[in-house]
């Protein structure tokens, strides 16, 4: 077997935080691949969750790498491990939420949004602190510009909703 260096880390330049909701890498961005597609590895402390929402532009691919992920996603719920996949197909109503021990996933999104919002309403990862603060203004002024729709708070799932609503 032939040993090969490591590849090079990603650059600086390439990785943000949201608050202290996650930290992200952003591995293929949205101008190398025409749009078609983006990958990030995601960092999810421990319950770390989000609003349930749904993309109307673009789906969402999950693979778990560390932790555990649980996904409501329409009349779906599984609990992701290591090595487990999910797509949220677009217009589906989903939250997700991070296991006891956080998670960290490989998030891709097709066509390319998710790592372009990140990007516009994180934080560089080399500015950021202990304190920095997500700034909810703005991710919802970006969410909404991208199709995104907010459809309950942090807690709330699919089965939630009025039946009209999803």
């Amino acid at each position: 077997m032939t040993d090969f260096p490591a590849p090079p880390a990603p650059a600086l330049d390439r990785r943000f935080v949201l608050g202290t909701h996650l930290s992200l890498t952003v591995l293929t961005a949205p101008e190398e691949t025409d749009g078609r597609h983006d990958l990030a590895d995601i960092t999810l402390p421990p319950g770390s969750n989000t609003p349930l929402h749904k993309h109307t532009r673009y789906e969402e691919r999950i693979w778990v790498i560390e932790g555990a992920l649980t996904v409501w996603a329409g009349t779906d719920t599984y609990t992701l491990g290591p090595g487990d996949f999910y797509t949220i197909t677009m217009n589906t109503a989903h939250t997700i939420e991070a296991g006891p021990e956080g998670a960290r996933t490989l998030t891709m999104s097709s066509p390319a949004y998710f790592v372009d919002l990140i990007r516009r309403a994180g934080t560089p990862r080399s500015e950021a602190t202990p304190d920095t603060e997500w700034d909810l203004a703005l991710f919802d002024k970006i969410t909404a510009e991208q199709g995104d729709i907010i459809l309950g708070p942090p807690g709330m799932t699919p089965a939630d909703l009025p039946d009209d609503a999803a």
